[in-house]
């Protein structure tokens, strides 16, 4: 079973770094081209799944950030 294979559930399990670039595989398979429609189909869904992924850590990220200058600019006043 490849990464590609996992069902889409898996992905909720992967790190930011894991998804990424399982992305990047995914991207560079359907870019060379599948061998059929089913098998591109099932690239693509696993590929939208990764790159929410992605997305939700990278808001994830942003919040704590925003979090983090919020405490700072309360420290200083």
């Amino acid at each position: 079973m490849t990464d590609s294979d996992a069902r889409p559930s898996d992905v909720a399990e992967l790190s930011f770094e894991q998804a990424r670039d399982e992305l990047v595989r995914v991207v560079a398979e359907l870019e060379q081209g599948a061998p059929t429609l089913e098998h591109s189909l099932a690239l693509w869904e696993r590929g939208e799944a990764l790159a929410a992924r992605c997305e939700e850590w990278l808001r994830g990220a942003k919040r704590r950030l925003d979090a983090a200058r919020s405490t700072a600019e309360g420290d200083e006043s």
